[in-house]
């Protein structure tokens, strides 16, 4: 299998001796014959005496001598080619069958298909119908690259690359059926839309993912990302007749799914198209007041008539290409790209608009798999070679498609000295005065210039600076060289950042465990301080209840009569308590004491009434619950009684 850099010289030699121009058309021929040079070659200009030898098949077949100055697009170029001849013999190739892969897409189903390119549209419309289960006659087989075809076209006859996307529709079918308006609004906010957006002025298609839930203003701003047409400067087809505000959301846009097509290009202002008729006419008008003997000798420079049209029609354009001193870099290459599309068509390279540091920005500043190339090119619309150069090279199909996919292109007119002065200040401050000194030295016929720059880490470095007078090979194979530099650039950029970013990630990650650790500590800690405040609160709580139980006690214990003594001339009363752990209060009271004091002597012992009480055991009866005003005689607490305590609930 040829890399990549392999099939860029083989696309590159195949279209040199073919002719063919269609990067796309050429690709599809290769991918035919499996790149296989030599037999795409002769399937597209049959041999009568065999065919030709390549270097990149490794064996010598034989084969006529081919003879490029038989074809014209093989004029001689200073890149060499592939191909030598070699002595006529007869052989016969046969071709191998191309198996042809199909995704097909049905609504949230997609089917895989291979068939042979000998085979039909109609074979894979039957297949459809044994997975889906949906009659051939219901069916629309889209996202042909032709437009519709009929079931009996061959697939060989479309020349369709290896790998192909389709997508099915059954317009006449009805579909599923959901509980509700808001439901199936809901369930088309989910999916995801397909917009197949075509860039009318470079013919290249996008194939954009949005979900149902993106509006119309996020589509364009993603679009300006990728063609450089502001918003307001674009200009659409395609959009449903519904779709009438920016703001609306794809899913109720009225957009077909999964699939959408959409045209985009930039908008001419009304000015634009009066200066370019303007032109027109100006041009007609010299062709019709000319003998035609000012072009008789000029051939003997290299140039057709054309060309010299075309540069003595530059010459007397009154439209610049850049306003002088315009104060916004942004203005100056609207009105270049604007005044670069009326002379030389829409199909050229995309001109970055905005100042110098912003396209420094989206070229060099960003992360190493998204950077780019940039390609400034540098006009100058009285040199010989710019007329040639912007119609034939610049604006090139393969050359417009390369730049698009590889560079950022920004453009500057060196026609007026105030431009050319503000170039050459912006190009010694961000290139260095070298680089400042080597443009300021070239003569008015050098130009147009083309500088490929590479950005750098410390610096930005001038790869490359092409002059006006190359052709379209060797262009080519400049830009792929400085490509082929800068991707190598690239690949050590992105495993320098996948490891910087891979530190910082672990970094990261450190430095979090080391704070969830740090507060895991401080909460720990904090937590612990509470707990230790609380335990020292309650400590104190606990003091000060004990110190007033004891004061009480106390004040209690003084507060009692003295005990009588057993040889009393009053009635004497002896009462023994049993205490919780067992133990026993005796003491003796008149038998005329109040039960109070009884009371008060047990609360002087630690046994508080209102947490105790006291019981008698025969009968048995809370004495806590009698009048404490009455004596022992009356509540029978006499001669004596064993009473016991018991803590209250």
């Amino acid at each position: 299998m040829a890399s990549n850099m392999d099939r860029e010289m083989i696309l590159a030699d195949f279209q040199a001796c073919t002719g063919i121009e269609n990067i796309d058309e050429a690709i599809t021929l290769l991918e035919q014959n499996n790149w296989d040079l030599v037999a795409a070659i002769n399937g597209v200009i049959p041999q009568e005496n065999g065919i030709l030898q390549s270097e990149y098949g490794g064996e010598t077949i034989p084969g006529p001598a081919f003879n490029p100055a038989s074809h014209p697009a093989s004029a001689p170029t200073s890149s060499s080619s592939a191909f030598r001849p070699v002595m006529p013999s007869r052989q016969i190739v046969e071709r191998q069958p191309r198996m042809l892969d199909f995704r097909v897409e049905y609504r949230d189903r997609n089917v895989d298909v291979v068939l042979e390119d000998s085979c039909t549209v109609g074979e894979i419309k039957q297949i459809l119908e044994n997975e889906l289960q949906i009659p051939v006659s219901k069916m629309l087989l889209k996202g042909w690259k032709t437009g519709d075809v009929e079931d009996s076209t061959v697939l060989k006859s479309l020349h369709l690359p290896k790998n192909n996307s389709l997508y099915v529709l059954t317009p006449d079918l009805p579909p599923p059926s959901s509980s509700s308006h808001s439901g199936a609004l809901q369930e088309s906010l989910n999916q995801n839309f397909m917009l197949i957006i075509t860039h009318r002025e470079v013919q290249r298609e996008y194939n954009l993912n949005f979900s149902g839930s993106s509006t119309i203003q996020e589509v364009k701003r993603n679009v300006y990302d990728l063609t450089s047409i502001p918003v307001r400067h674009q200009l659409w087809e395609g959009w449903p007749t519904s779709a009438t505000d920016d703001s609306m959301c794809l899913a109720e846009s009225g957009l077909s799914y999964p699939c959408h097509r959409l045209t985009v290009g930039r908008r001419s202002s009304p000015a634009q198209t009066r200066e370019q008729s303007e032109e027109q006419s100006t041009d007609v008008h010299m062709v019709s007041d000319s003998d035609g003997d000012d072009f008789e000798d000029a051939t003997e420079f290299g140039v057709d008539d054309g060309e010299v049209f075309g540069m003595a029609s530059s010459a007397l354009r009154k439209s610049p290409m850049m306003p002088e001193n315009a104060e916004n870099e942004g203005d100056a290459l609207l009105q270049f790209t604007a005044e670069f599309s009326s002379r030389y068509g829409d199909c050229h390279p995309v001109f970055f608009i905005g100042s110098l540091e912003a396209a420094f920005q989206e070229a060099f500043y960003v992360k190493a798999r998204d950077r780019k190339l940039l390609a400034i090119y540098l006009h100058h619309d009285e040199s010989v070679l710019t007329n040639v150069f912007c119609s034939q090279m610049l604006c090139a199909e393969s050359i417009v498609s390369y730049l698009s996919q590889n560079f950022i292109t920004w453009a500057w007119d060196l026609t007026k000295d105030s431009n050319r002065a503000r170039f050459l200040t912006m190009c010694n401050r961000h290139f260095g005065s070298v680089v400042a000194q080597t443009i300021r030295t070239q003569k008015t016929d050098q130009f147009p210039l083309f500088l490929i720059i590479m950005g750098k880490r410390s610096s930005n470095e001038v790869l490359n600076v092409i002059q006006g007078n190359t052709t379209v090979d060797e262009l080519m194979m400049r830009l792929m060289a400085a490509m082929e530099i800068f991707t190598a650039q690239q690949q050590e950029d992105i495993k320098d950042e996948d490891e910087r970013e891979a530190r910082e990630n672990v970094k990261r990650e450190q430095d979090e465990a080391y704070r969830l650790s740090l507060e895991a500590d401080r909460a720990k800690r904090e937590a612990h301080e509470r707990e230790m405040a609380e335990q020292f609160r309650l400590e104190q709580i606990r003091k000060e209840q004990e110190e007033e139980r004891e004061a009480i006690r106390l004040s209690l214990e003084q507060a009692l009569p003295p005990e009588p003594k057993e040889e009393n001339a009053e009635p004497v009363s002896k009462l023994r308590i049993r205490t919780p752990s067992g133990e026993f209060l005796e003491r003796r009271f008149l038998a005329s004491s109040k039960l109070q004091i009884v009371f008060d002597f047990v609360a002087s012992k630690g046994f508080p009434w209102d947490e105790y009480k006291l019981l008698s055991t025969f009968p048995r009866r809370d004495v806590t619950q009698l009048d404490p005003n009455k004596s022992l005689l009356e509540v029978k607490l006499f001669p004596q009684e064993t009473l016991f305590l018991e803590a209250k609930e």
